[in-house]
């Protein structure tokens, strides 16, 4: 049982035991992949991660508190599409074992104590709704309140089209959040792992101290097929991954996730030695 189940008690589902690579097509045994963190081992292909799995993988086994699971999603706006958006949480509720796309937990990384913030793109594409927001605003007053570093592991498709103005809103009150963080000298780390898309890469996401990013993770705003329809021009190879991105400055670092949690971990070691240093 990882630390996610014992916070979250997720209801156990029966997966295959076989899976193929999106990219090499190869076919791997799952529980050999859960073990290489999800990545192929015949290509290095990263698998997508859900918020439990990246509890499970980044977080120490002992000492997390779940934050902030009584602040829940809300139909506003009664709005209906295809499906109403009360049937479209409800679901997302079921397949995730989520109640939103984002969570909070205060636990510890080989022994170093964070407030994590994980996107699920399982539900309802990890969109920005008033929750997530509101989550995340409220992770950036617990860090400050107790002078502990942030990190934010973010997945998304951008802003929430069903909460609409309320949704976009979230993007001053998140970046408002991180600017809270910086006043006070803590410490906000963000990985971006893929996609990581819209509203969440136009605000949160690209405001950390530290920028980190999953081996080819699709990073921007808006997609590379609208970009091209926009300027009507062919986009360079590789527009828009985290190697891309890291080349041209926009990021730190690009991470492979068997070496995430130790990167994270040297990471916060340096900032705290860092502000040690500035105080004197």
């Amino acid at each position: 049982m990882g630390i996610f189940d014992k916070l979250f008690k997720k209801k156990k589902e029966e997966e295959n035991l076989w899976t193929k690579c999106s990219e090499c097509k190869t076919l791997l045994y799952v529980p050999d992949l859960k073990r290489n963190y999800r990545v192929c081992p015949k290509c290095d292909y990263h698998f997508p991660l859900s918020a439990a799995e990246r509890v499970d993988f980044l977080l120490d086994d002992t000492g997390a508190e779940k934050l902030y699971e009584n602040i829940l999603p809300t139909d506003p706006l009664k709005f209906k599409d295809t499906k109403s958006y009360r049937d479209r949480l409800k679901k997302a509720k079921e397949t995730t074992g989520l109640s939103e796309a984002l969570i909070v937990v205060k636990g510890f990384v080989e022994g170093k104590q964070v407030i994590l913030v994980s996107m699920d793109f399982g539900f309802i594409g990890g969109s920005m709704g008033s929750v997530v927001g509101e989550r995340f605003f409220r992770a950036c007053e617990k860090a400050v309140l107790e002078k502990c570093p942030l990190i934010a592991v973010t997945c998304s498709g951008g802003a929430r089209m069903q909460e609409g103005i309320l949704s976009l809103m979230q993007m001053a009150k998140t970046t408002f959040g991180v600017n809270m963080l910086k006043q006070q000298g803590i410490p906000y780390i963000t990985v971006l792992s893929n996609p990581t898309t819209g509203g969440v890469a136009a605000s949160f996401a690209f405001l950390g101290d530290i920028i980190l990013a999953e081996p080819k993770a699709l990073i921007g705003f808006a997609g590379p097929r609208v970009i091209e329809q926009t300027i009507k021009q062919k986009l360079p190879e590789g527009f828009q991954r985290a190697e891309f991105l890291l080349e041209k400055g926009m990021i730190d670092n690009v991470v492979h996730r068997k070496d995430l949690k130790r990167t994270l971990s040297l990471l916060l070691e340096l900032t705290h030695y860092a502000e040690r240093c500035f105080k004197r």
